[in-house]
């Protein structure tokens, strides 16, 4: 299986010459095509840095952050900046649709950004839309939409250029349990007709329990890894078990 991400001795770390405290510790990670990642850990634990780091958007303090085969930790912001049009592809919590455009439109605005042509948008488009459920809502604009079907939509937005790995931001946190499970088991259903490799973080274990591997941060450091090898039932609850015992070490 193809190496999409390689992570190598990640460290980061806030603060002067006299005092530095270090946010992440030594992090090692190999993300392979088609994987389905969930990253969790309490609050503190270094999940946003370690995401915002994955996604271009800060700098390590030292170790390698290679994406396709390039380290995206040595390249001007001109080439960072190509990398996110072009390999990489960001669903955030709060969705980031534009308000005065439809739904078709916000789906197929990197196509648009990219100049594909016309028929390739509306084909894609179309795909997308059907992937993730959301074909009798294309016309509509963000605020006739419901969370999920917005949150649906941005999922859908990511996925449309291909990108060599999602990397996904809490995207239940503001979503009811309904719509949490329906965005859920389109992510899952994108993952495993090879259309989505997937780096998720997440606080919930109900949402990790549909990634096919969970990594357990603490302190700034990956802790342990479960993998997901029976039912989503199960591996719920393996997911529960674990982050109880964490808790109960850190008391």
């Amino acid at each position: 299986m193809r190496k999409i991400v390689e992570i190598k001795n990640l460290v980061k770390s806030y603060g002067g010459k006299d005092y530095q405290t270090k946010v992440l510790k030594n992090i090692n990670l190999d993300i392979y095509e088609n994987d389905f990642i969930a990253i969790m850990g309490p609050s503190g634990a270094g999940k946003s840095t370690l995401l915002n780091m994955l996604s271009t958007l800060d700098k390590p303090t030292r170790g390698e952050i290679i994406i396709d085969g390039e380290d995206i930790t040595k390249v001007n912001n001109k080439r960072l900046s190509k990398i996110r049009q072009e390999k990489i592809g960001f669903i955030f919590q709060d969705y980031n649709l534009l308000d005065n455009m439809t739904l078709q439109d916000n789906i197929a605005l990197p196509l648009s950004l990219n100049g594909k042509r016309s028929r390739e948008i509306i084909e894609k488009t179309k795909q997308m839309a059907s992937l993730f459920g959301l074909s009798e809502h294309l016309n509509k604009y963000p605020y006739q939409l419901s969370g999920g079907q917005k949150q649906r939509g941005a999922s859908a937005r990511a996925l449309i250029t291909n990108p060599r790995i999602i990397f996904a931001d809490e995207p239940t946190g503001a979503l009811d349990s309904k719509s949490s499970k329906d965005l859920l088991i389109s992510l899952k259903k994108a993952n495993e007709s090879g259309n989505a490799t997937i780096l998720m973080v997440t606080h919930d274990a109900y949402s990790a329990s549909y990634a096919k591997q969970v990594y357990m941060l603490s302190d700034g450091a990956i802790k342990c890894r479960l993998n997901h090898s029976g039912e989503r039932q199960k591996f719920y609850d393996e997911i529960l078990s674990l982050l109880a015992s964490m808790g109960s070490e850190q008391e």
